[in-house]
């Protein structure tokens, strides 16, 4: 009977079973069958499969991390082969396979205790103290006191010379003397010391070591293992089952610097975010990133605070704003907002650069996930930069499909609640909200507002026809339409993909033909000639617009950041002429069944085709309404008079498609004037839709027709 190594309640060996999963174990079995389920272990890194990574337990046993476990993507780990790391035993199967699970700790000193298993059951580490160990001390500490003998006797002997250097009789009983110390292991020297003359050279007090120099986190990585003293300010605190891990950011970048109180108790509680500290520790990588050992943290205050804070706002508004840079070609709505595409570029880089969070979120359409994707390629390498950890990428930037245009109360509670998690559990900063293809007219000012009452920042990047209103509510709006430019030319893409140019010119060549990947028609001549001196011809850059469209449309509500990625930037096409095949077989056989069932009015010389889009298309399939009726009334356009209107009516929708565009949010004031009681509104503006009632879908219909005709008259 013993006592558990950490609660010290008596057990039948050196653990209870309630804080098993508190120790890490070190395996000396021979089989996995003696290997304990739900225990964590120490392991080595024997290799890398597609499914998962290969552990070793022990000499003897391998196991299987399956990638299902991991915290992270397989391919973002950085284990090297031999690296030692720390994983749970989950399962030992009946034909001798283990299956292993994630841990987050993944230092030593995290767990609570250390143990050795073996088959006969638990150890405490100095129980398997070899005893040579001890006869080796012992040997070694007899050599150092026959050597520190040996020396005090020379010293002895060299005493009795400077005594009385002329004497060789003088001498020799001196040297006799240290011969019968040095051989008898008797101790003279406090003997001899006290025959000695004095002498006036007393020892020298020991110097007090130096105060570090200050370094910067740009600067550490050629620093591990050496004590480094850093200035800057704690941007987030998270506390692990282990040690309390601080984010610190200097004007160079952010490193993260463990501290360690006892397992799972919070280091330095009076320190939090955005205190300016002085942080002095032993650079380190774990798993590959650098990571400060914390041996002090001190808050600064008054004139060593205003220091730090002035150095590192000057470093934020000397690399923010960015160089001049050229737009991506002429283009007269992009040139209208130039200063807005500037000052975009400029919040984007500084959110980098005062490590915030950036949360784009863009419309689920083939423009808004090439815009978000523009804004995505130019940040990521930023991010990459300025931080140490190496999935910083994926913790600093995300993007988040809207359901529409309109960045509504829904999607700001979203994102609300989100970054008000991220704060209270892991001491994050508020996100930069940065809205691509979506979020320029009045229905988004209710979502900003609740952002703003957080001190969130948000900025709009759209080609709709925008709210004077957006301009009060967002921090920065490029949306060429309050600059007074004509938007008929314009995409999303072609705007963010400017700006992602300002925020990265590295990153200039990979952008040039997203413009022409946006516009299903009428492509400006300049970016279809940017995108085939890219290397992307027009049957390519239609076969990557089709298949991010088809991808879109599938899990909307996911970044699918890999996946465009491969679609945008590298794919030698293969892959977007296979989706964007199945892309037209889709869209063809509802096309096919939308025309059948078209019926057609007359409205003064303008002929409206309408479509019931409830009863005449697969509502829950591939293609979405929206993309269908684009497609819709560009084949009828085809083969009819360009001034042709579609209208497409639902149970409580009400959308139309014209040549010359009409003033939606005018067309639904008609419609609500016409059929009072219908609880008619506009979503998204002059280019949005019109939301009834289900009840009143006959007489909106009629009110629309009417409306259109007395608008084209």
């Amino acid at each position: 009977m013993g006592n558990c190594i950490i609660c010290g309640t008596p057990v039948d060996g050196e653990i209870c079973e309630s804080h098993e999963e508190d120790a890490v174990f070190e395996f000396r079995g021979t089989a996995p069958s003696q290997l304990t389920p739900g225990r964590y272990y120490r392991g080595t890194v024997d290799g890398y499969a597609d499914f998962g990574v290969f552990i070793d337990i022990g000499d003897h046993v391998t196991g299987l991390l399956h990638r299902s476990e991991l915290d992270r993507r397989l391919e973002s780990l950085d284990w090297e082969p031999g690296d030692d790391v720390f994983v749970q035993v989950l399962d030992v199967r009946d034909n001798g396979n283990v299956d292993l699970g994630w841990s987050i700790r993944q230092r030593e000193r995290e767990f609570r205790g250390k143990l050795i298993e073996t088959p006969d059951g638990e150890y405490q580490p100095e129980e398997f103290e070899d005893d040579a160990t001890d006869e080796e001390t012992a040997e070694t500490e007899t050599d150092d006191l026959t050597d520190d003998r040996a020396e005090e006797a020379g010293e002895l002997q060299a005493t009795a010379e400077e005594t009385d250097p002329e004497s060789e009789t003088d001498a020799e009983p001196a040297t006799a003397e240290a011969s019968a110390v040095a051989s008898s292991g008797s101790v003279a020297t406090e003997t001899a010391a006290a025959s000695a003359p004095a002498t006036d050279d007393a020892e020298p007090e020991p110097e007090s070591e130096p105060a570090l120099k200050r370094t910067t986190v740009d600067a550490i990585d050629n620093q591990v293992g050496s004590v480094v003293r850093l200035e800057g300010e704690i941007i987030s605190v998270r506390q692990t089952s282990g040690p309390t891990v601080f984010e610190l950011r200097d004007e160079t970048g952010t490193v993260e610097c463990a501290a360690f109180e006892e397992a799972g108790v919070r280091a330095y509680p009076d320190v939090d975010v955005d205190d300016i500290v002085a942080l002095e520790g032993e650079v380190e990588r774990h798993h590959g990133d650098l990571q400060v050992e914390t041996e002090s943290l001190e808050i600064l205050d008054d004139e060593e605070r205003g220091t730090i804070v002035d150095r590192l706002e000057s470093a934020i508004e000397r690399e923010a704003r960015p160089a001049d840079v050229e737009a991506l070609v002429e283009h007269d709505a992009v040139a209208a907002v130039e200063d807005g595409v500037a000052d975009a570029a400029t919040a984007i880089r500084r959110a980098v650069m005062e490590a915030r969070p950036i949360v784009v979120r863009h419309g689920a359409t083939a423009d808004g996930y090439v815009a978000g994707a523009a804004i995505e390629r130019a940040v990521l390498p930023l991010i990459r930069e300025k931080h140490t950890r190496e999935d910083a990428e994926y913790h600093y930037f995300e993007r988040r499909p809207l359901d529409g245009r309109v960045y509504d109360m829904d999607a700001a509670t979203d994102d609300v609640t989100s970054m008000l998690e991220a704060r209270d559990r892991h001491g994050e900063q508020l996100p930069l909200v940065v809205l691509v293809d979506a979020g320029s007219t009045v229905e988004s000012v209710d979502g900003y507002d609740l952002l703003s009452l957080y001190g969130a920042d948000a900025l709009v990047i759209d080609d709709s026809r925008a709210d004077d209103e957006i301009t009060d509510a967002v921090d920065v709006a490029v949306a060429p339409s309050l600059a007074g430019a004509d938007v008929a030319d314009v995409t999303s893409t072609a705007l963010a993909a400017n700006v992602a140019a300002h925020v990265n010119e590295d990153v200039r060549d990979d952008l040039e033909h997203l413009p022409a990947v946006s516009y299903w028609e009428n492509a400006p001549e300049a970016y279809l000639e940017l995108a085939r001196q890219a290397g992307y011809d027009e049957t390519g850059v239609s076969e990557r617009r089709e298949a991010v469209a088809l991808e879109a449309y599938y899990q909307s509500y996911k970044d699918k950041r890999e996946l465009v990625t491969d679609l945008l930037f590298d794919d030698d096409g293969d892959l977007a002429a296979h989706v964007s095949e199945q892309f037209r077989d889709k869209l063809e056989t509802e096309l096919e069944t939308a025309r059948e069932n078209l019926t057609t009015r007359e409205v003064g010389d303008v002929t409206v085709s309408v479509l019931d889009t409830d009863a005449f298309t697969h509502r829950y399939n591939f293609p979405t309404t929206i993309l269908l009726l684009d497609a819709l009334h560009r084949r009828e356009r085809e083969d009819a008079e360009p001034s042709v209107i579609t209208l497409g009516i639902g149970d409580d929708e009400l959308h139309v498609r014209t040549t010359d565009r009409v003033n939606v949010r005018d067309l639904g004031d008609a419609i609500a004037e016409a059929v009072p009681n219908a609880g008619v509104r506009v979503v998204g503006g002059r280019d949005g839709h019109v939301e009834f009632l289900p009840g009143e879908r006959d007489a909106v219909r009629e009110a629309a027709l009417d409306a259109l005709g007395e608008t084209l008259a």
